[in-house]
């Protein structure tokens, strides 16, 4: 398994693919890395030489990736709840912070498993219920 920045990336994909399981590496990235890199994105990972792997990885030190993009990322956030601010407010209280609907989907920011839809019910599973919940 090649290791790239620290990540060991699948090697039975095409090397286009296996840099994408770097964070902070999408498609554009890759393809553009491996242009400047002169390698061939069609060649699998196990196939690479160790002078193709070393000079790939020579064009990644260029980047923020893994550890030090999400040492960045998380900094920011912590900002916004520092001040305060109305994401940090959304982040604090696991809410979607980019404007999405709350009132009908966002099951899980909004605790899915806790709450369930009820529909008609008899009187003896009402009563079981009101039980249950008495217990708690």
């Amino acid at each position: 398994m090649p290791r790239i920045i620290g990540v060991d990336i699948p090697e039975n994909k095409k090397i286009l693919f296996s840099l994408q399981f770097i964070y902070g590496v999408g498609a554009t990235v890759a393809e553009a890395v491996l242009r400047e890199a002169q390698v061939d994105p069609d060649k699998r990972a196990k196939d690479l030489t160790n002078d193709e792997v070393n000079r790939v990885q020579r064009i990644f030190d260029r980047y923020e990736l893994e550890g030090d993009l999400r040492r960045h990322v998380s900094d920011n956030i912590d900002r916004l709840k520092r001040i305060r601010s109305y994401r940090g407010m959304r982040h604090i209280m696991k809410l979607p912070t980019r404007g999405q609907r709350t009132r009908t989907n966002s099951r899980n920011a909004r605790g899915g498993s806790k709450r369930r839809t009820v529909g008609a019910m008899s009187k003896e599973m009402a009563t079981k219920l009101e039980a249950a919940k008495k217990g708690k």
